[in-house]
């Protein structure tokens, strides 16, 4: 049975014209300097100095919730939180430095992370939730993965195509990745060597931590950039000491001088998102070489590049592709597959081939029955970049003959695969600018550089997890707190654009309505 024998159909998408007219409005005026860089405040202080044991994540998380639970007053969902703030007492003078190094802090917003997600927003206030702008992902049910890939998935599953296979991914598929990544970088020429294929980000970061980190001696902690994610910080800090290195998000673009102001001829870890999470903002490529060229060869930098889309298209430098960088990409946001699990690692050849072992041992390989999806889209993607508008001849000799391709079939596949891919983009782009235009209206809205998601701060509130709660009971609105992602010192939440804007239109409107009607009362 040949691939592609019928046309996969195209996924339509379209986007009502009020919201590209919002759209045109987007351009909110830059915010105060410094409000999206996480900061250790006072009130972040007087959680570690309240507690019995500073060094108890779960007592730090409790304290935290306790005091939101206080400041809701006869809302509280918890008053026995409540109460147990009202009953703590400063016990010790704390530093900000000590909250940045300290192995709790890490396990406590983790803990914090997982009591959101478990307890309160999929917990007892779900049915307070009635529009959920939280989730960090594209709704997949209208901008999910392309037909063509998901033509591959079937095709895959028809040939029984889910044995055991190569514990880096079979070389089909790492080849087609390492030429597609070729494309994407300067000057630099990947091959299957540099490939490993992987059960998406947040494993592949946690697997590399392991297996770079596990049984390593160093005087000098590891560094993690924040905001971050907190999966990926906690599966390093396992393993070895961190400290949490704030970042600025100013302009849209972080800053890189403070983690190389951290780094040590001894640091054994760097990890950065190249694009943060929640802000959208990226770091700019003479940047990330000034990072690289400063850190120790013996420093691995473990750059995150999975939220680095939705943005200004642009040519890596070769600097990315040095021996002691390890680059992290995964289907879950920029395919809108995060329930897929499947993206890859590129590194220096050495490195990889030393993480076969890794992986032989520790899962045995990624899922078989994914690698024609990972090769298509790959292959696709490349083609793409280069300017290949018509399926030729050479295009066709890149697959193997057991998928008995057609050119016809092919070049249909790639057709509405192409336009799949630049309609979800458009309409997605749109979606994120009418909506910061929106909040704009009744917030300091950070305008992202990429991603999906946009950075909001509202004068009413100064601390986030506060205002996830009262926007969530007087809106049905739920928002994602950001010191869930390490945001110390604010009242920064985070929105997630990509959805119906029959979600966003109301949704974004009964904040707008309510936080005017606060602003009045207070006038």
């Amino acid at each position: 049975m040949p691939l592609f024998d019928i046309s996969p159909p195209v996924r339509p998408i379209s986007l009502p014209s009020e919201v590209r007219d919002a759209a045109l409005n987007a351009g909110p005026a830059t915010p105060p300097a410094g409000l999206f860089t996480p900061v250790v405040d006072d009130a972040t202080l007087e959680v570690f100095r309240r507690a019995v044991d500073p060094e108890d994540p779960y007592e730090l998380r409790e304290l935290w919730l306790g005091r939101v639970e206080h400041r809701l007053g006869t809302h509280a969902l918890r008053p026995e939180q409540a109460e147990r703030w009202r009953n703590s007492t400063v016990r010790r003078q704390v530093s900000a430095e000590e909250v940045l190094t300290s192995r709790a802090t890490v396990r406590f917003v983790k803990e914090l992370f997982n009591s959101y997600f478990r307890d309160d927003l999929y917990g007892r206030l779900r049915q307070d939730a009635r529009y959920i702008l939280s989730s960090g992902s594209v709704d997949e049910e209208r901008w999910g993965l392309p037909e063509t890939i998901k033509d591959t998935l079937r095709y895959a599953l028809s040939r029984d195509w889910y044995g055991y296979s190569d514990s880096c991914g079979r070389a089909p598929a790492r080849e087609a990745v390492a030429a597609y990544e070729s494309a994407r970088i300067a000057d630099v020429t990947y091959t299957a060597e540099n490939v490993a294929l992987t059960m998406g980000g947040t494993f592949a970061v946690s697997s590399l931590a392991d297996f770079v980190l596990t049984g390593s001696a160093h005087s000098s902690p590891a560094l993690c950039a924040i905001p971050n994610y907190p999966p990926l910080v906690e599966a390093i800090a396992r393993r070895t000491p961190v400290t949490l290195v704030p970042v600025s998000s100013d302009d849209g673009v972080m800053s890189v001088d403070p983690i190389i102001a951290a780094l040590t001829p001894d640091t054994p870890f760097v990890m950065l998102q190249t694009a943060a999470n929640p802000t959208g903002a990226g770091v700019a490529e003479a940047d990330l070489e000034r990072l690289v060229r400063a850190a120790s060869p013996n420093t691995m930098i473990l750059l995150d590049e999975c939220h680095e889309w939705l943005g200004p298209k642009r040519e890596f430098g070769k600097f990315r592709a040095a021996s002691n960088v390890i680059r992290v990409s995964s289907l879950s946001k920029n395919w809108s597959a995060p329930g897929v699990k499947a993206g890859w690692i590129m590194a220096d050849a050495a490195f990889i081939a030393a993480y076969y072992e890794y992986a032989s041992t520790s899962f045995g390989g990624p899922p078989s029955f994914l690698y024609t999806a990972i090769e298509v889209l790959a292959r696709m993607e490349r083609w793409m970049i280069t300017g290949v508008t018509e399926v030729r001849a050479a295009e066709l000799a890149e697959f193997e003959e057991t998928y008995e391709l057609q050119r016809a079939g092919l070049q249909a596949a790639y057709d509405g695969y192409r336009q799949e891919r630049h309609s979800r983009e458009a309409a997605l782009a749109t979606l994120r600018d009418a909506s910061g235009a929106r909040l704009a209206e009744v917030a300091h809205v950070l305008r992202p550089e990429y991603s999906i998601n946009t950075a909001a701060a509202f004068d009413r509130w100064d601390d986030s997890y506060l205002c996830f709660r009262e926007l969530l009971r007087e809106t049905g609105v739920s928002v994602y707190p950001g010191i869930l992602n390490f945001g110390f010192g604010s009242g920064v939440v985070r929105l997630t654009t990509a959805r119906p804007w029959t979600v966003l239109d109301p949704a974004l409107e009964r904040i707008r309505a309510t936080v005017r009607r606060d602003e009045a009362v207070h006038a």
